[in-house]
């Protein structure tokens, strides 16, 4: 079955008048003629709650989200006490990080070994401290294996090929996917003989993750690996590889985000016969400083939280301070703990956004809002509701706060772009209220060239550029005012996992059909056959977004391209086992997942 996903970022500007208790939608919203005007009732498991506006009080019904309050409640955040903040521990890290340089010097071991080291670095969190070491080594295995003057070299085993492309162009590097044609027979398969071959099979089908368009081999690659590692995963005779290849099979190592797997990884590797000490000594402290270092940032996010009043003020949004702060962890480097702190403050009030809209506003009071925060009228915020007026001036704050950051660093006033980023976000959301009010089912693509800008994504990529990119270059602002096809396919992406994970929770509670319904709706799949064809879309996003990853034609720097991969990390991984965001009681595995990489260290 062949899918297309939408080509281009919808560039237009909407406008959505509201007349007669109506939206009227402008002839270019191609909304269909079949569907009844009429404003749909915003009633489903409503309840009569009394929101007060700028001058009077007034009883509406409203819809309700039935958010759970939040696992970790204020109280718990503040009463979080590390002791791995002492010096002490700053000073052991550093004497074992000098021990772990001297194992990465060039030509101290064979290639495949240094390989495997810088992999066992990654997978234990600690590869950015030798980043400089780690590019030097792939840089010289690159010109001797492939550069200009390189030797032709005798066939390696399946397992240092695959390692060796994986590590390579994860690191930017350009190999041939023909690196492989020497494991394939005369008829162009991959040879039968390579299934007896687990540890190889696994650095393979780790590898062809990283392919793009047009890549045959690597496609091919995938499919056989897949294949042969699901048929013996109960044959597997090295318990510490069965693991390993379960883990894979569940989400593949490119596409996860692995701060979020170090925890894993670390009890992994520490039942390993050939578990170097040194190595994994470094990796609990190292991941002990870390997690004491989060949750100072926890205490300072979770007190802004507290001091906005939004969480008291509005009730009927998600409280998600933590999780909200998950999405922040793949941001990089790892040092910049403010700008982690600003982009958790994004987060949050998108998601406080995201629920006015969907779950709570009136569609009159959604027209003004909408209306205020297109011209960004401080003026005219007397006409909101009180609650749209904290939300708004909360929002103004926020963006006022990260544009005066950026102006001390750098001199450059940036808040036109940030006030874009919201603009474009609200206008997207006023896109799906339209459809909702008024019973809209769009196509299939119709919702994603909408979709990949209502989950949020581009808008926070294009803050967190400015907060980890210096300098800010003209040119490079101008492909974020465009959203460069590598926020698209990030956002893409993460719509598309989202979406698979929450799309029956979010009709219950009434919202536009999501990707899943309009697949059913148009091709009269199954639910189950329309989850599986958007998580083929996920893997057609990543073969887009992996060819801008390391193009050299991409506008961005390479500190901002890794944040733009990241979060497309984040959203499979927060809405890998289900709602890891909205509906966290109920999905235990995200919840321990976050408990262990979050609050309980490393003994």
């Amino acid at each position: 079955m062949q899918m297309a996903l939408p080509t281009k970022p919808h560039t237009n500007r909407y406008v959505f008048p509201f007349k007669g208790g109506q939206y009227v939608s402008k002839p270019h919203t191609r909304i269909s003629s079949n569907v009844s005007k009429k404003v749909r009732p915003c009633s489903i498991r409503s309840s009569a709650i009394a929101t007060p506006s700028s001058d009077q009080t007034a009883t509406v019904s409203r819809r309700s989200g039935n958010y759970e309050p939040s696992v970790w409640d204020f109280n718990f955040i503040q009463s979080l006490n590390s002791t791995y903040t002492g010096e002490c521990y700053a000073k052991q890290a550093s004497e074992l990080k000098q021990q772990v340089d001297g194992m990465l010097q060039e030509g101290a071991m064979e290639q495949v070994d240094q390989l495997e080291l810088i992999d066992n670095l990654q997978n234990l969190g600690i590869a950015p401290h030798f980043q400089d070491k780690i590019k030097q080594i792939l840089e010289s295995i690159y010109q001797s294996n492939y550069g200009a003057t390189h030797k032709p070299k005798q066939m390696k085993d399946l397992h240092a090929t695959a390692l060796e492309f994986r590590l390579l162009r994860q690191h930017g590097f350009h190999i041939p996917q023909e690196i492989f044609d020497c494991f394939k027979n005369e008829k162009g398969d991959f040879k039968a003989s390579l299934g007896e071959d687990t540890k190889g099979l696994l650095q393979l089908y780790e590898a062809s993750f990283l392919l793009t368009e047009g890549e045959s081999s690597l496609e091919q690659a995938r499919e056989f690996t897949t294949n042969l590692l699901q048929e013996n995963l109960n044959n597997i005779d090295d318990d510490n590889l069965s693991l390993l290849v379960h883990r894979a099979l569940e989400l593949p190592r490119h596409c996860m985000l692995l701060r979020a797997n170090v925890r894993w990884f670390l009890d992994a590797y520490g039942r390993r016969p050939d578990m170097n000490p040194t190595l994994f000594e470094l990796a609990k402290l190292d991941f002990n400083i870390y997690q004491a270092n989060v949750q100072q940032e926890l205490k300072h996010i979770s007190s802004w939280w507290k001091e906005t009043g939004l969480a008291e003020k509005l009730p009927f949004s998600r409280d998600r301070v933590v999780e909200s702060y998950f999405w922040t962890t793949g941001i990089e480097p790892l040092e910049q703990g403010h700008e982690r702190l600003l982009s958790t403050k994004i987060i949050m009030l998108e998601t406080v956004l995201d629920d006015i809209f969907d779950v709570y506003a009136t569609p009159e009071e959604l027209q003004l809002f909408y209306d205020v925060i297109q011209r960004w009228d401080l003026e005219s915020i007397e006409k909101l509701p009180i609650y749209m007026q904290i939300y708004f001036v909360a929002l103004n704050n926020t963006v006022n706060e990260i544009a005066y950051h950026i102006l001390k660093q750098q001199g450059v006033v940036i808040i036109p772009h940030l006030r874009k980023s919201w603009m474009d976000l609200c206008e997207a959301y006023m896109k799906e209220a339209v459809w909702y009010n008024n019973g809209v089912k769009p196509s299939l693509k119709e919702y994603l060239e909408n979709a990949w800008i209502s989950v949020g994504v581009p808008t926070f990529l294009y803050q967190v550029y400015f907060l980890v990119t210096n300098p800010i270059e003209k040119e490079a602002t101008k492909y974020l005012d465009e959203y460069h096809d590598i926020i698209r396919w990030s956002s893409m992406i993460a719509r598309l996992a989202d979406d698979v994970a929450t799309a029956g929770d979010e009709l219950e509670r009434g919202d536009v059909p999501k990707s899943v319904q309009c697949y059913m709706n148009e091709t009269s799949a199954s639910d189950e056959e329309a989850r599986e064809a958007m998580r083929l879309l996920i893997w057609e996003a990543w073969k887009k977004l992996n060819k801008y990853r390391i193009s050299s034609s991409c506008p961005f720097p390479e500190v901002f391209i890794q944040n733009v991969v990241n979060l497309a990390r984040v959203g499979q991984s927060i809405y890998q086992y289900g709602d890891g965001y909205g509906y966290q009681h109920f999905e235990t595995k995200n919840k321990d997942r976050m408990m262990s990489m979050l609050f309980d260290p490393v003994a």
